[in-house]
């Protein structure tokens, strides 16, 4: 009987040493991230915890730009940061080039492996000259044309005539303007000029700064010329809304309303359109490729890890949940419809289902095309600032109070003064 009793005792003493071991040996980490981004990780965390039991992780949710300045200060400092950190496209060279994130590329991380399972403008887009990878590419936004089906037909204007080219886009905006009284083309001008900004560019060419970091915004720059051109010819018609940025006030109450015949933006749109944005039109809107056979994106999000992280395996297993399985991809673009950018994920049976909101479309087959179609672009640590001198430049022209060429011109030296 005293031995049973001891065994029983040991058996107990053992299995608490055991469950109290387990316990120790877990793992918390943060991470940092912004909406919808939030939502996907939240989704994602069931998965991983069964397959990461000893891995617990906490969200750190700010708004986007609380999000990256937090980020910003935290990285300059040297504290403060969380193991794991979202990275929007806009940011993701600022912070390669200012340091405080972690080499991917090196061992024990060895990222560059995965490069060829990505669509192939992601990786280039974390990288630095010095080949350091300082992120992991996550979901893309592959640009589409978004546009309503009964204002087309209304205007006896085709989907090919909004498409074929930018002079075609125009022409066929006046007709349904014209025979959809109320209506705008397009919420706002200066998305037309962001695309051909985007498009066209020669090897070894960023938005607005070659390899040597020569500025490349001049007056005689046919694809800035170009952009503006186009731009100011939709003002000038009245073709647009003069919403301004996306998810502005002023662009949400224009979507609200339902009177855009078009919208020119990421694949990710659909989800907020389908879930608040215009969900009063369903089945009215259809997706095709943007005009020209232009091809370019609209952001994506990457997760890096900050240098002073304690928790860099941890962290590391996380990411490579996050952007390497192919089921979490998946489960990450039917939560927010963020688009994947491991490729293994747009094979799913998923592509070949209609989306109910554009009334049954295939469009995600419309949305790979672009995602592989899409050129790299090469990032630099002042293409922020150079964007908003550019920004500035463009509502000059558009509200008449500088030409093209002395806007080009002025934006050149402001980002060449930057850029010393």
């Amino acid at each position: 009987m005293k031995k049973s009793l001891l065994s029983l005792t040991l058996a107990l003493l053992t299995a608490t040493t055991a469950s109290l071991a387990s316990a120790q040996a877990k793992t918390t980490i943060t991470v940092g991230v912004f909406p919808d981004l939030d939502s996907v990780l939240k989704a994602a965390l069931p998965g991983f915890n069964k397959k990461f039991p000893n891995i617990e992780v906490k969200i750190n949710s700010l708004a986007y730009a609380d999000h990256h300045n937090a980020l910003t200060t935290a990285l300059a400092t040297g504290s403060g940061a969380n193991d794991v950190e979202a990275i929007d496209f806009g940011y993701v060279a600022k912070f390669a080039e200012g340091g405080g994130l972690v080499d991917l590329a090196k061992a024990p991380y060895n990222a560059a492996q995965y490069r060829s399972q990505f669509v192939n403008y992601t990786f280039p887009q974390a990288m630095t000259d010095d080949g350091r990878m300082v992120a992991m590419p996550t979901d893309i936004g592959p640009g589409s044309m978004f546009y309503r089906t009964d204002f087309l037909k209304k205007a006896g204007v085709t989907p090919a005539d909004l498409n074929r080219s930018w002079d075609s886009y125009i022409s066929a905006g006046k007709k349904i303007v014209a025979a959809n009284p109320g209506t705008f083309l397009i919420p706002d001008a200066g998305e037309v000029a962001q695309i051909i900004l985007r498009t066209g560019l020669n090897t070894g060419e960023g938005l607005y700064f070659d390899k040597s970091n020569k500025v490349l915004v001049s007056p005689t720059s046919p694809r800035f010329v170009q952009a503006f051109t186009v731009a100011k010819a939709i003002r000038d018609a009245k073709l647009d809304a003069h919403a301004g940025a996306a998810f502005s006030s002023d662009w949400t109450t224009a979507f609200q309303k339902g009177n855009l015949a078009s919208e020119v933006s990421g694949a990710w749109l659909v989800g907020h359109m389908q879930n608040w944005l215009a969900k009063d039109f369903a089945g009215k809107w259809a997706s095709q490729q943007l005009p020209g056979r232009s091809f370019t994106s609209y952001g994506g999000s990457f997760y890096g890890i900050p240098t002073q992280s304690k928790n860099k395996d941890a962290a590391w297993e996380l990411i490579q949940y996050l952007t390497t399985d192919p089921a979490q991809q998946i489960l990450a673009f039917k939560t927010t419809g963020a688009f994947p950018a491991l490729k293994a994920a747009q094979n799913a049976p998923l592509f070949n289902e209609g989306v109910a909101y554009l009334a049954n479309q295939k469009a995600r087959l419309v949305w790979r095309t672009a995602a592989n179609n899409i050129k790299p672009i090469d990032v630099n640590r002042l293409d922020p600032v150079a964007d908003q001198i550019v920004a500035d430049a463009l509502s000059a022209v558009l509200d008449g109070s500088k030409t093209i060429p002395q806007a080009l011109t002025d934006a050149q030296g402001l980002i060449a003064r930057r850029a010393r």
